[in-house]
């Protein structure tokens, strides 16, 4: 069974915002969708930019984050390449969130 770490206050990640978090030393991007919360690695594959510093980009999709180096787009819940330059996904993570808590598995 996964084990889930605290990352975030629910009320930290405001809808339709990024922020950086880590669990178990990983660094992760945290995006609030509409309450919904996805986690997929913070660093972009073509060249390392930090999603956690993106932006939901809804030209794409609500579930689309933009890496703010390059303008690569990741769908949040599969972490598949929407749009070039990247061509490899991002990893992403379980996430739930109790009494108020965001927590990711990273196992």
């Amino acid at each position: 069974m996964p084990e889930f770490v605290d990352v975030a206050q629910v009320d930290s990640v405001p809808p339709g915002t990024a922020t950086v978090v880590t669990a178990k030393g990983i660094e992760l991007a945290l995006v609030n969708v509409n309450g919904d919360f996805h986690a997929v690695d913070n660093e972009c594959t073509h060249l390392g930019g930090y999603l956690g510093e993106g932006e939901i980009n809804p030209d794409w999709s609500e579930w689309a984050i933009e890496c703010p180096l390059h303008a690569s787009v990741f769908d949040l819940r599969t972490g598949e390449v929407l749009s070039a330059p990247a061509t490899q996904p991002v990893r992403t993570y379980p996430v739930k969130v109790e009494e108020g808590v965001v927590k990711v598995s990273v196992d």
